[in-house]
C-alpha cells in the first residue's frame, strides 16, 4: 500500500485553468473519492495520477517516489473506466490476461492470476464468455478484474458505474468497497454522485472551478460544510439568513427573523452576516414550541418518508419526517425544532 500525494498540481489547457494548484495527500489503503459537478477538474486530476496527462506544474508521489514524468506503464496503477473499455472479439479470460501478457509473465502465472481476480469478482464462471454476451454489471466486473490483475499498487476508477441502472449500482458500490478492503490498495474513485461517495468512501474531496473546497471524512463534509456550496453539494439543505449575536468556544446565537437560533458553529465575528444550513432531516416536528413555526404548504407521502414544504417567517423550509403517521399535513399548522449540533453557521 502507498499513500498518494499530490503537490501544487495545476493543468492548463489554453487560457483555461483546469486544475488550480491542488494539495492532496491520500491515505495508504484509503478508498478514496473525487467529487464535484461536471468540468470542476476531478477526471483531469485522476488522469494525471494515472499520468495519461502531465501536469503543467506540480508534483505526482506514490509514497516517496516522484512520478510525475513516468509513462503511465510504469506507475503499477490499475485503471476502470467508465466505458469498461473490454476487446469485444476476446473472451472475458483474454480480457483480463491482456495485461499480464504485455508484462511477459508466464502462461501457467497467468492463468493462475486471471482465475484469483475472476474468482474475486464472481465472474469465474464466465471466463470463456466474450463480453456481448454479459450484462453490464459483469462487464464492469471483468473491468475491475483486468485492473487489479496484475496486482498494481494504485486503483483508479473513472465514474465506473454511471452506465449502470439504479439496482445494479448499488450492487456494484458493495463489490468495489468489499475488493478494495479485500486487496488493500489505495484506490481513487471519481464521480458526480453524492451518494455513491457518502457510502463508499474513507475520505473525499470535492471540487469546483478546478480548486479544493474541502476535504476530509464523508461525515464531515455532510454535517460540517465550510462554505455555501459544499452543503448544497452534499444534500439537500435549508438557507436561513442571520446576523451573529453571540459566539465563544461551546457555539454561537444567530438572530434571524424567525428569532434567535443556536448553532454549535464557533469562532464568528459578533456582527457578522452568515447563513444557516440545516439538512432536512434535523427538523423534527414537535407537539409543543419548538425553534420554527409554519404552515405547511405541500407535502409527497414516500412510505417511509414524507417530504413537507413549510411556509415560514424565513422562507419555505424542507421538512423530512420518518415513519409518518399521516399521507399528508397539508395545511397544518406546525411547531420544528432543530439540535443546535445540526445547525451550521457559514459566513457569507
Amino acid at each position: 500500500m502507498l499513500p498518494i500525494t499530490l503537490r501544487k498540481l495545476r493543468r492548463e489547457f489554453g487560457s483555461v485553468v483546469a486544475v488550480d494548484d491542488v494539495d492532496l495527500q491520500i491515505p495508504a489503503g484509503a478508498l478514496y473519492f473525487m467529487l464535484g459537478p461536471s468540468g470542476c477538474g476531478k477526471t483531469t486530476i485522476l488522469r494525471m495520477i494515472a499520468g495519461f496527462q502531465e501536469p503543467t506544474s506540480g508534483e505526482v508521489l506514490f509514497g516517496e517516489r516522484i512520478v510525475t514524468r513516468e509513462p503511465a506503464e510504469k506507475r503499477n496503477a490499475g485503471m476502470v473506466f467508465q466505458s469498461y473499455a473490454l476487446w469485444p472479439h476476446m473472451s472475458v479470460f483474454e480480457n483480463v490476461a491482456f495485461g499480464l501478457q504485455v508484462r511477459k509473465v508466464s502462461s501457467a502465472e497467468q492463468h493462475t492470476r486471471v482465475m484469483q481476480a475472476l474468482e474475486m469478482v464472481r465472474m469465474e464462471k464466465y471466463a470463456q464468455r466474450t463480453p456481448n454476451q454479459l450484462s453490464g454489471g459483469q462487464q464492469q466486473r471483468v473491468a475491475l478484474a483486468r485492473a487489479i490483475v496484475f496486482r498494481p499498487e494504485v486503483l483508479l476508477l473513472d465514474e465506473p458505474l454511471s452506465n449502470l441502472d439504479a439496482t445494479l449500482r448499488l450492487e456494484m458500490r458493495g463489490e468495489i468497497h468489499r475488493i478494495c478492503n479485500q486487496i488493500k490498495l489505495t484506490a481513487v474513485y471519481v464521480t458526480h454522485d453524492q451518494k455513491e461517495a457518502l457510502s463508499m468512501a474513507d475520505g473525499i474531496v470535492l471540487l469546483r472551478d478546478g480548486r479544493v473546497q474541502q476535504q476530509g471524512a464523508p461525515r464531515d463534509l455532510y454535517q460540517r460544510p465550510r462554505n455555501r456550496f459544499v452543503a448544497e453539494f452534499m444534500g439537500e439543505t435549508n438557507f436561513i439568513a442571520g446576523t451573529v449575536a453571540a459566539s465563544d468556544a461551546q457555539g454561537s446565537v444567530i438572530d434571524t427573523a424567525a428569532g434567535a437560533i443556536p448553532s454549535a458553529t464557533t469562532g464568528l465575528t459578533i456582527g457578522a452576516k452568515v447563513s444557516l444550513s440545516i439538512r432536512p432531516e434535523s427538523l423534527r416536528i414537535t407537539q409543543t414550541a419548538g425553534v420554527l413555526q409554519g404552515r405547511c404548504k405541500q407535502s409527497v407521502y414516500l412510505g417511509e418518508t414524507a417530504q413537507h414544504q413549510v411556509e415560514t417567517s424565513v422562507g419555505i423550509l424542507k421538512v423530512f419526517e420518518l415513519d409518518p403517521r399521516s399521507t399528508s399535513r397539508a395545511g397544518q399548522s406546525l411547531w420544528m425544532h432543530v439540535d443546535f449540533d445540526a445547525v451550521v453557521a457559514l459566513v457569507e
